[in-house]
């Protein structure tokens, strides 16, 4: 109960036991069926205003149950710290770090406050990484189905689900590199934020779980204590603090006023590419989201045209997906930097093969060091599945003109001629995906090969090799577009198409039209899956196959930490 007379002051609560959406949902339907689920960004944004709001005493963060990719773990121990930085009380109970394992994204988001309380019960499960992959080559024998695939170059690893029976040795060689990397960047951020010694961590890693009283006393939290004993303890530093979940808390009426004041002024763009791209509309396919370049460069137009529009932020989590909307978009890039719009890319979890490729238009690139990135290549092919057919009573034929005319067909091989096509093709995408890139990126031929042949990095790794200009989240990323712009340092970042029910079904005047971004037609599973990334060749990619959203597409397996 606070006082007469003084400003009440509350004691935040956040949850992050749950599974986190990014961005969030727009749809009526899409929120209803997601029934209030978090989001990633909203979840900052709330924590920063919250560390500007001189009513909160103090935050509880629940964590520990629920694994989040690594890179999102870090945006949020980041924004965790910020927090924390005024001097207020930040404590982060666990009842776990992962049941028997898998507790590292947990422990990792825990470091950003200030203490951590685990349940006496609990364990630290930092048990390392692991990267896992299927390979459906002798069910595809068993069955009569015939994989014709090429790649550029021996790192693009997607086609080797229906290829190989097991990792290749640069399959091998990569995903080693990618989970050392991740695994050294997390370990280093532990110890440096617990004080700790990295070999005395690694060694710790190779015990994992750690049960609770031995986490207790090789430093890896400060307190045992269930649920209640954690509160009760942080209550009696803040007496008279009103417990509130961070996301009820109201934004005060100074903040309101200067909030209902600002809608005129210049602010900074968050545009999405987030799930697989494809061309068309932005919406979901069987794979969970999906970013249409229609959408997407409707978005980029309309900033480049609307003046109070100072900079925008590319939001990029996607592992790619069609080498054809891919570069529609980085096409739209270059014309809103033309029209003198600085444009910063916050990548997300990953931003790989067509997820880099959009991204490659940007004045900066930012990622964080578990960031999963580069794949600068292409693979293409077809499934061929007339042996199956015909094992199973189905007879087949066709009537063709044109040497080339079933070159996408399922039904038959590739002959001589068809092979060097794609071969040439294959040569064309890639040659124009790396000069696109050294040029964004200063790097000379023999640079961006090494960098290239379709190997996924690291945030941490993608940044030695000049992929990648600094660490950081989407938070540090609109500040980067706020200076590059000369905006002021609290200028708003808004989502733009604008999240609003009129524009959503409002009936767009032309392609130009802002709400041509927002406006969702209707899309048909075939477009929304295989026909958006593989063009003529979708037939091959709902076979069965090759992954469905495109060329241009990452596939490194589960990463497990």
């Amino acid at each position: 109960m606070s006082l007469p007379g003084r400003r009440p002051s509350f004691l935040l609560e956040l949850d992050l036991d749950v599974p986190l959406v990014d961005p969030p949902p727009q749809a009526p339907l899409a929120k209803a069926l997601g029934r209030g689920q978090p989001a990633l960004r909203t979840v900052l944004a709330d924590l920063h205003r919250a560390a500007k709001d001189p009513r909160v005493a103090g935050l509880i963060v629940r964590t520990g149950g629920t694994s989040h990719p690594l890179a999102h773990a870090q945006e949020l121990r980041d924004a965790l710290t910020e927090f924390g930085a005024s001097g207020r009380p930040t404590v982060a109970w666990a009842e776990t770090f992962g049941e028997f394992g898998r507790g590292t994204s947990g422990y990792l988001i825990a470091t950003g406050c200030s203490e951590i309380w685990l349940q006496p019960t609990g364990e630290v499960g930092v048990t390392g990484m692991a990267a896992e992959a299927l390979f459906l080559r002798e069910l595809f024998d068993r069955l009569g189905l015939r994989a014709e695939v090429g790649a550029r170059r021996e790192y693009k690893n997607a086609p080797n689900l229906v290829t190989e029976r097991g990792y290749t040795e640069p399959h091998r060689e990569a995903m080693t590199r990618l989970v050392t990397s991740s695994l050294g960047t997390v370990l280093e951020e532990l110890a440096e934020r617990r004080g700790l010694d990295a070999d005395d961590l690694r060694t710790l890693v190779d015990r994992a779980p750690i049960a609770a009283e031995d986490a207790l006393a090789a430093g890896l939290v400060d307190h045992l204590g269930y649920r209640d004993e954690a509160y009760a303890a942080l209550t009696a530093r803040l007496p008279g603090a009103q417990l509130r979940f961070l996301h009820r808390l109201t934004e005060t009426p100074a903040a309101r006023l200067r909030t209902a004041t600002a809608r005129d002024r210049r602010h900074v763009a968050v545009v999405d590419v987030v799930g697989t791209i494809r061309s068309g509309r932005s919406g979901r396919n069987l794979f969970g989201a999906a970013a249409g370049a229609d959408t997407v460069n409707a978005a980029l137009r309309a900033a480049a045209r609307d003046e109070h529009v100072g900079a925008v932020v590319l939001r990029v989590d996607s592992p790619g997906g069609s080498y054809i909307a891919s570069d529609a978009i980085w096409r739209t890039s270059q014309g809103l930097r033309a029209a003198g719009k600085p444009l910063v890319v916050s990548m997300g979890a990953v931003a790989a093969s067509g997820g880099y490729y959009v991204a490659i238009g940007a004045d900066r690139i930012l990622a964080q060091p578990t960031t999963v990135t580069g794949s600068i290549g292409v693979f293409g092919g077809k499934l061929v599945v007339g042996d199956v057919l015909t094992r199973h009573g189905i007879d087949h034929d066709a009537v063709a003109v044109g040497a080339r005319a079933r070159m996408s067909s399922p039904r038959v091989g590739f002959d001589a001629d068809q092979l060097a096509a794609l071969e040439a093709w294959l040569d064309r995408v890639y040659a124009d995906f790396k000069a696109k890139v050294a040029a964004a990126r200063g790097l000379s031929a023999e640079e961006i090969e090494v960098a290239a042949r379709g190997r996924v990095w690291t945030g941490a790794d993608a940044r030695e090799r000049g992929l990648v200009d600094a660490f950081g989240g989407l938070p540090e990323a609109v500040a980067q577009a706020r200076a590059l712009a000369g905006l002021s340092p609290d200028a708003p970042a808004r989502p733009l198409p604008v999240p609003s029910p009129l524009n959503r079904f409002a009936r767009p005047r032309s392609s130009e039209d802002p709400r041509a971004a927002a406006a969702l037609g209707p899309v048909s599973f075939a477009t929304s899956v295989a026909a958006a990334g593989w063009g003529s060749w979708a037939e091959l990619a709902t076979a069965l196959g090759l992954p469905a959203a495109g060329p241009l597409t990452l596939d490194v397996g589960a990463l497990r930490g």
